[in-house]
């Protein structure tokens, strides 16, 4: 890439970023005194990115003939009516059980030595005129030596236990559901946000309409918050500006 449009990028990155921050900085601006606002109460369909998920699937299959003067009906799940969450904008909860542990130990070494001796006894009978008095027979003699060790290690542990309630967003051809849920705790000044994605079986969701995490294809769960504590925690945003745009 040309200096000229790399020097132009960084510099739209660095105002994009900074603007990004005023933004956020007004929002904060606007909370001093009060706590952080719940977000609004939305369709998971109308939110700002959302896309329908395709998923492979087995052809359709013709519906089943029904029997009017019979209880059971071909197809049900249960004699009974089954209360479990089968359509779109029903409701079911989902049990979130993460319990993650991660160690990893890397170690790095490299050494590198080099040297370079060039001498000229003999340069066509001028050797007394070198500038500056320069002996012909060390012309240059260059040693480098580098060594570099480099140790990183990893010690994490993440567990989160706990229940959210999610809308089942879609049913895909072979019967299984797009879910998704939102849940938001406001406890003092900071805001606890929970969110789940994915997509699950219907054989996986049991009599008390619930379904584990760990059943959940294509999961996306995410936890964090907002408010005076996450901000207390969080890196300044001039800081993760240097980090970003500083090639050392």
């Amino acid at each position: 890439m040309h200096p000229t449009r790399y020097s132009r990028l960084l510099l739209a990155l660095a105002a994009s970023s900074m603007l990004n921050a005023c933004a956020m900085k007004l929002d904060q601006l606007e909370e001093v005194g009060q706590p952080p606002k719940h977000m609004q109460v939305q369709d998971p369909t109308q939110k700002i990115g959302y896309q329908p998920m395709s998923w492979p699937s087995p052809d359709p299959e013709p519906p089943s003939r029904r029997y009017s003067n019979s209880l059971w009906q071909p197809g049900a799940r249960a004699f009974f009516r089954d209360q479990r969450a089968a359509r779109v904008g029903d409701v079911l909860r989902v049990r979130v059980q993460i319990d993650d542990q991660a160690q990893l130990v890397s170690n790095f070494q490299r050494q590198r030595r080099a040297g370079e001796d060039v001498q000229a006894p003999a340069v066509f009978g001028l050797e007394d005129k070198f500038p500056f008095g320069a002996n012909p027979q060390q012309l240059l003699d260059i040693t480098t030596n580098t060594n570099a060790n480099t140790i990183g290690r990893l010690n994490r542990q993440d567990k989160v236990e706990t229940q959210i309630s999610a809308v089942i967003t879609q049913v895909l051809p072979n019967g299984n559901y797009v879910i998704e849920g939102t849940q938001e705790v406001r406890v003092n000044y900071d805001i606890r946000q929970l969110e789940v994605k994915g997509i699950v079986r219907p054989q996986d969701i049991d009599s008390s309409n619930t379904v584990d995490s760990s059943q959940i294809a294509e999961a996306r769960i995410s936890y964090g918050g907002r408010g005076v504590l996450t901000r207390g925690t969080q890196q300044r945003w001039g800081t993760e500006l240097l980090d970003v745009l500083s090639p050392f």
